[in-house]
């Protein structure tokens, strides 16, 4: 029997991440729910170039697309099975999650954030950050509700570098221009070194408790040694 992923491959949209409705199939060979890849092309018209979802390879002009009846003949006999059950269970965003920028209509959960694109994607619409080379090169990162706190707002880059002499944190051509000839380090390294920093004061602190313990301990040895000799003396 065929894997849960493959049907889910095959028979879902990748625009609305459900079964596909009306499928149809465009000049790449991917397939679309008709609803969803008419919508998508629409918002595309002004621009007058035309985009697979899936895999990002534009048409000019616009294609023609139709319907697959093959296809739709196929996603309806295996509705009524169970093969799709749980291929087909959508992960969506719960109240805590980061939701996908990506997803029309109900919301999945993100797992990563694109710093580059200021975009978080569900498990299947981040697929082209690893499959296209231009994409690849975005840098990624958990998926985070707060990316605008991770972009300069002066120059729309990724925060990235510790001014020391400012104590604060910049892009890199925030750097180069207002804190040029600053001391300056990798926001990562300035991270690590605060870490060894704290985890030194810890340490520290940690023994000044330790010496007081001490000093008390001693303290209450001395006293009840002073009660023995004074009970003694009476």
């Amino acid at each position: 029997m065929a894997s849960a992923s493959v049907f889910q491959d095959d028979f879902c949209c990748s625009i609305c991440l459900d079964l596909l409705t009306d499928p149809v199939t465009v000049t790449c060979g991917h397939s679309f729910c008709l609803k969803c890849i008419t919508g998508c092309w629409d918002q595309a018209r002004d621009k007058g170039v035309y985009s697979c979802p899936q895999c990002r390879e534009t048409f000019t002009p616009r294609p023609v697309i139709r319907r697959s009846t093959l296809l739709a003949d196929v996603v309806k006999k295996l509705k009524k099975t169970d093969l799709l059950t749980d291929a087909t269970t959508p992960c969506y965003a719960g109240p805590d999650d980061v939701e996908c920028d990506f997803c029309t209509g109900s919301k999945h959960k993100a797992i990563k954030s694109c710093l580059t694109c200021l975009v978080s994607y569900c498990e299947v619409h981040i697929q082209p950050h690893y499959e296209v080379p231009r994409l690849s090169k975005h840098k990624l990162v958990n998926a985070s509700s707060q990316l605008q706190e991770k972009i300069c707002l002066q120059h729309d880059k990724i925060i990235e570098v510790f001014c020391r002499t400012d104590q604060k944190l910049i892009c890199m051509l925030c750097s180069m221009d207002d804190h040029n000839g600053h001391k300056t380090v990798s926001a990562i390294a300035e991270r690590t070194e605060k870490q060894k920093e704290l985890l030194e004061m810890k340490r520290d602190n940690q023994m000044q408790i330790q010496q007081k313990e001490k000093e008390v301990e001693e303290v209450k040895g001395a006293l009840k040694s002073l009660q023995v000799i004074t009970v003694k003396h009476d």
